[in-house]
């Protein structure tokens, strides 16, 4: 049988790849990917996978033509990523289901938001900002698939410890900030979120970082005139059929 051209595509990253250092592949803000084939719908019905909630990556990991590792990128990227994977699997339309109509997205329409990175420091994922109340200068960092997975594994341990505990929001927070009033001690940080955070300051900061954080503009206005966020998750691989 003689060799096949596989298509393929390249994807541009709503980071451009501003957030990644130099030496790291996605810093050229372009990513390579293959046509879904018959192999990646097997990883999407993968039980093992979808019990483990990794099934996403596992497909990704599938199409990517470019040698980068997954666990590098930026939410906002990987849904770019995960957007042209469904297109170049399934084709643009996205149906969906708003009281009780079946709507249709088309998804080609959906853009890159504008990434403004004028607050990022050179060379590396991290953005200054002042928190507008205390006015207590800070550094973070957008959260990358390895920066979640520390998360995750940071909660599931203090659910061990005591299993009525939630602090979902104070632990995301204490991977994001990455100084505080120019040190980037871990425990100052930790320190500074669990005892001086305002909480006015921490829902600033939140708010800040998702209207300007690179990502694929989600908001969609239908044909009804209703307004809805694209959900990306296993179910959006799978066209109404």
């Amino acid at each position: 049988m003689s060799e096949l051209n596989f298509p393929t595509e390249v994807i541009e990253l709503p980071s451009k790849g501003l957030v990644y250092p130099k030496d790291n592949p996605l810093s050229s803000g372009k990513v390579e990917i293959k046509y879904m084939t018959a192999k990646e719908e097997d990883i999407l019905t993968n039980q093992s996978y979808i019990q483990k909630g990794n099934v996403l990556e596992k497909l990704l990991e599938s199409v990517l033509v470019s040698k980068i590792n997954i666990n590098d990128l930026i939410i906002g990227d990987k849904n770019a990523l995960l957007i042209a994977t469904r297109i170049l699997g399934y084709g643009n339309d996205y149906v969906v289901e708003v009281n009780g109509e079946k709507e249709n997205i088309d998804l080609s329409e959906l853009e890159n938001r504008e990434f403004d990175g004028s607050t990022l420091i050179e060379g590396a994922n991290e953005f200054a900002f002042d928190l507008p109340h205390s006015k207590t200068p800070i550094t973070y960092k957008i959260l990358t698939g390895a920066d979640e997975k520390k998360v995750e594994r940071e909660l599931a341990g203090l659910k061990k410890i005591n299993k009525n505990s939630s602090p979902e929001l104070s632990t995301r927070l204490k991977y994001i900030i990455t100084s505080v009033n120019g040190s980037d001690d871990t425990k100052d940080i930790r320190n500074f979120v669990d005892n001086f955070l305002l909480a006015r300051d921490s829902r600033a900061l939140r708010e800040h970082i998702r209207e300007t954080q690179p990502d694929v503009d989600l908001n969609v206005t239908l044909e009804s005139g209703e307004e809805v966020k694209v959900p990306i998750g296993l179910n959006f691989f799978w066209p109404d059929a």
